[in-house]
């Protein structure tokens, strides 16, 4: 089952009842990240229901259920990331997320640079399949395709989606890459999907040899930014509904609503992608065609603090950008945090007592 990225203000509900005292590992490294330290704040986005304090963790719970199903995990190192760019991408949005993949790699930190985003994905090296093997934690972007010329047309579905890889395994250097690829869909702004907006802004899930002619993990992820910014970029839009009370949106980190929205799901999905690539390894619930995921335990909360209609405590710049991460060539990066199997709670490198 797609991996399904619902409206982040829905689920923030989820988490009305849990916040505060999270455990860190990172927060003196966290704060210094400028010499000019960010200012740390947690934006209240709605009216929160009661709250209780947690145990230790956000989202820590002895009810969450998350089993491994003996299937396989993206262990074989590195993880070859096949882009396609569908419809038309400017260059600058390009390198933002090219960037955010290049800094999961512990790697790609500089000496004397900070990269938080590949401490954040220590928590998906966590997932282990049944020989002990751990995701893998090095990424590389190994190829890229453009479908300028929007090949299956201006809206998309589950199944033309992986014709469109199909059609770029074929016609573009990409190879059947089974073992060690991940094939990632990256729409523009003008193409529509199945259930975009309402009820997906991003799915995973694996191709048909019917379609494909071989089973490869992929993801599609689209830049929302002017179809519905306040469902899939959120907190970066919210909702109208929401503005009554003088609420007002964050200030994306690299100025880009859509493309700073899409950055938070592309995690999303490839963390689940990496821990279960064919549906049959680690998700919560006893149906696989609707698994609950890694990064759906935690969608919304992006800091210590989070739930209850907060976002967590997170960074804002000396120009008004917030963030939690950092990546390479100095980006900054606002993603949500995921479930950690050993602490069974939402985890975060920026995570602040």
């Amino acid at each position: 089952m797609m991996s399904i990225n619902k409206p982040i203000f829905s689920l923030i509900i989820l988490f009305a009842t849990i916040i505060i005292n999270s455990k860190h590992a990172y927060s003196q490294q966290f704060q210094t990240l400028e010499i000019n330290k960010p200012e740390i704040i947690n934006p209240k986005l709605t009216n929160p229901p009661s709250i209780r304090s947690s145990k230790k963790f956000e989202g820590s719970s002895n009810l969450i259920n998350l089993k491994y199903h003996m299937g396989p995990v993206l262990s074989s190192s590195p993880i070859n990331v096949y882009i396609i760019w569908y419809g038309r991408w400017a260059p600058k949005q390009q390198g933002i997320i090219k960037d955010f993949i290049h800094s999961i790699s512990p790697e790609s930190a500089h000496v004397g640079e900070n990269n938080t985003v590949s401490e954040w994905w220590k928590t998906v090296s966590l997932y282990t399949d049944q020989t002990g093997a751990s995701v893998s934690r090095n990424f590389i972007v190994a190829g890229e395709y453009s479908d300028h010329r929007y090949s299956h047309g201006m809206h998309l579905t589950r199944l033309s989606v992986q014709q469109v890889i199909a059609n770029a395994v074929k016609t573009a250097p990409f190879p059947v890459d089974h073992k060690h690829g991940i094939y990632l869909i990256l729409t523009s702004v003008d193409v529509s999907m199945q259930d975009y907006c309402r009820a997906v802004c991003g799915f995973h899930y694996f191709t048909f040899p019917s379609l494909v002619g071989y089973t490869l993990p992929y993801a599609w992820i689209g830049n929302s930014g002017k179809q519905c910014p306040e469902v899939c970029a959120y907190p970066f839009a919210i909702p109208a509904y929401m503005t009554g009370g003088g609420l007002t949106a964050l200030k994306p980190p690299n100025n880009d609503v859509g493309v700073d929205g899409m950055i938070s799901v592309i995690g999303h999905e490839l963390a689940e992608l990496s821990s279960n690539p064919l549906i049959n390894a680690w998700y919560a619930g006893e149906d696989p065609t609707a698994p609950t995921e890694i990064g759906d335990l935690c969608e919304g909360l992006y800091g210590t603090g989070g739930g209850g209609g907060y976002t967590g405590q997170v960074m804002r710049d000396r120009e008004g950008k917030t963030f939690n991460l950092l990546g390479k060539n100095g980006r900054k990066f606002l993603v949500q945090w995921l479930w950690n199997p050993v602490l069974k709670a939402c985890v975060g490198p920026n995570a602040i007592d």
